[in-house]
Order: structure tokens, then sequence, then C-alpha cells
């Protein structure tokens, strides 16, 4: 926080009053200026295809979220010490794809030219100079604090710097399309402890391929054991949509016994172990990653805190954890679990495995909790975020209550 504050103060009003002028220009271009500056930042420097997620680029993700960004910070230049959780955020996620201080004057020379691009003669030498400045203000920070993200990550007992070489000891099917993958150091050495709720990067080299892929994966169990566990959906396509090049290379191309490699556990939506309200935990399909980790965690250790679960799926077949979550749940008599499916099938119907037939909703929700005193976390497709988020308002749940986690580029669950 000192160093947000610090860092306005290099900051002049004149350069500050410029870079506010711009915010509604960059409200009505900024997805258009983000999106000339990859195919700029691209173009010259194709090596940076390794880190970048090309299926959030051709989504138009990527781009989004950095026009957001943009537009945030432009927002608040003059009360930068606001963005900070948004900061640590994005620096969680940089840290662990490996982005360094060498990147930022990369970035931040074809961000000026992207907007000289786009706005052409509307943006003076007297814009472009501001927000050269401002810039450079906030690429400072942003390096500051993943540099002690890094010496954090590599200082932590069991902890690494970069990519390290982890041997898939198991490989299990837990549901038609998520399977889960266990993986242990190929050195030997100690591992690393987590946060409930973080992940990792996986690297994958595939064959064909031009460029490494790079995805994060939460770590969905819980950081006292040996191993490290994800759980992967498979990605398949659907309409306009590719199928996912890594989901399917995990699930169809990597076997027990093979090597990966990874960078040591990032994150900042976990688990806040320090409250002591009732705690209520919603997920959507593979959006249970998470959710598991942090459950297996307080019940390892005995929590008397009342621990509500409530997952979506399809039905049961892309039900993951099931019998897993219910072993759990059924050894603590504060604990319980509801499960919603939006298709069950016939020997769903027979089993009586579920308790709700459609979407998780607000009269639903109210109809479990005696309440809306608890810390709410959820996690899923945006849809059921989107859902969830507009639930929890109308229930009148305070923000700070309200913790949640987007798998890729960070978007709005405003409708």
């Amino acid at each position: 926080m000192e160093e947000f504050l610090m860092t306005t103060k290099l900051l002049d009003s004149k350069t500050i009053d410029i870079i506010k002028s711009t915010v509604p220009v960059l409200a009505e271009h900024g997805k258009a200026i983000t999106t000339r500056f990859y195919q700029m930042m691209f173009t010259n420097h194709p090596e940076l295809l390794h880190i970048f997620n090309h299926v959030n680029q051709k989504q138009g993700k990527q781009q989004q979220a950095l026009a957001n960004t943009v537009y945030t910070a432009a927002q608040y230049i003059d009360q930068l010490e606001t963005l900070l959780p948004a900061v640590k955020q994005i620096a969680h996620k940089h840290r662990s794809l490996g982005v360094k201080a060498e990147h930022y004057p990369i970035v931040g020379e074809h961000l000026l030219l992207a907007i000289k691009d786009v706005l052409g003669d509307a943006a003076t030498d007297e814009i472009i100079n501001a927000w050269g400045e401002a810039y450079g203000v906030i690429a400072d920070v942003f390096i500051s604090v993943e540099q002690e993200m890094y010496n954090e990550a590599a200082q932590k007992p069991g902890g690494w710097d970069g990519f390290r070489e982890f041997i898939i000891t198991k490989k299990i099917e837990e549901s038609d399309v998520i399977t889960s993958f266990y993986l242990k150091p190929k050195d030997e050495g100690n591992l690393s402890s987590f946060q409930p709720g973080q992940y990792i990067t996986v690297k994958a080299v595939i064959p064909g391929e031009d460029y490494t892929h790079l995805r994060q994966y939460s770590l969905s169990d819980s950081p006292d054991k040996d191993y490290y566990r994800i759980s992967v959906k498979r990605e398949d396509r659907k309409e306009e949509i590719p199928a996912g090049i890594v989901s399917t290379f995990l699930h169809q191309q990597v076997s027990e016994g093979d090597t990966i490699e990874i960078t040591a556990p990032a994150g900042d939506f976990i688990l806040q172990e320090k409250e002591k309200r009732p705690v209520v935990f919603l997920s959507g399909g593979v959006g249970q990653t998470p959710m598991i980790s942090m459950l297996k965690t307080l019940a390892k250790k005995n929590t008397t805190t009342d621990v509500t679960y409530i997952h979506a799926a399809i039905n049961s077949s892309h039900h993951a954890f099931d019998e897993e979550i219910r072993s759990i749940v059924n050894e603590s008599e504060h604990m319980s679990y509801y499960v919603s499916y939006e298709q069950p099938t016939a020997k769903d119907h027979q089993a009586k495995n579920y308790k709700k037939e459609g979407y998780v909703d607000l009269p639903w929700l109210q109809s479990i909790l005696k309440n809306n005193d608890a810390d709410f976390y959820f996690c899923g497709p945006v849809p059921f975020m989107k859902a969830m988020n507009q639930a929890l308002k109308e229930w009148n749940v305070a923000d700070d209550r309200i913790h949640f986690e987007f798998f890729g580029p960070k978007g709005s669950l405003e409708n």
C-alpha cells in the first residue's frame, strides 16, 4: 500500500489530468486499442506467444481484460492505492506464467503505438507522453510486486523459481469430462505447500505446435499431501469455439509416468481461515476444483464452523468427486452438501442423487441457508458465476464476504 502511495507522487497534476481526460476515449476505443496492441506486439515479438494463451486471444477475452485494466488505471490514476487488490491478482498470474521485468518495456512500447494507431491525430504528443509516464510508474509497481512473489515462491521450503519437472504418478477419470493428474517432483525433492484455492501453471509442449502452451489449473486436493493434484475438464469443440488444445492433450496424449513442467503455486482466491463465519461453497462444473481443496482443508482441521457445499452439474456423468465430497461431509457434523442437476438422467432420477433439477437460484439458496451471514465462495462457467453474483447481491451479502475466481482472464460479472 505504501508503495502505491509513493508512486502517485511521481506523477504531477498535469499528467494526472491528461490521463483522466482520456477515460471516455478508453471506454469507447479500449478494446480496439488492446486488440491492435496484441497484433503489433506479437508481430514484432513472436517469442511472447510462448507465454500468452492463444485461445483467449482468438476469443477476445485477453483483449477485453486488458482494456478493462487500462480503463480502470486511467480512472484511478490519482488513487492508485485502490488498485492494489487487482494488481496483486494480476501479479499472481504473471508470476505463475513467468512474466519478467524485461517484458514490461516491450508492452509499454506497443501499448503507446496502439493508442497512436487507433486514435490517430486525437492521440497528441501530450497524451502519448502522459501515458508513457503513467505506464512507467504502473509498470514499476507490477515489477516490484511480482519480484517479491518470485522471491517468496523460490524461498519457501520446497519452493522453486521458473518451471520444475514433475512426474504424473496417477491419472484418474473422475467423470466423462474431468480427469485428475497426480504430480510428484521428478527430482524427488520437497514439495512447496500452498493455500487452498491456489493454482499452478502447466507448460504443454504439444507435437506439431509452433509454440508452447501455458495453462493454469487449480490444485484440487488439500496442501498436506506429498503430491499436487489437478483436475482438468476436457474442452470439446462447441460451435465456433475450437476444442481445448491443452485439455485434450492432457486427456488423450499424456499418461502415467510422463513428465510435465509446472510453476510453483500462485493465486489470491484463497480460503479466509481467520474468519469464523459460516462458509458456503458454490461451484459449477469444473469450478469445484479450488472448492474441494478448501473443503478438505477445513475437514482436516476438524472445523467447528458450519460449511455448506452446493454444486451444479449437467448430470451425474459430468459430475466429478461426488463420492469424495460425500465421504468428507458425512464425517463432519458441521458440513452439508447439496447437488443441482440441470438435466438429470433416468439413472439420476432413480438414484435420487441430487436435490434440485434446474439451476441454482436465490430461492433455493434461501431454503438451504438460515441467513446470509456467511463467507461465500463461487467458481464455475461465467453464466453460473454471473447468476451467483446477482443472487448474492439481491440477498444483500456484503462485498467483502463474496469471493470468486475466474478461470482465465478476469471478466465482468455484470449482465
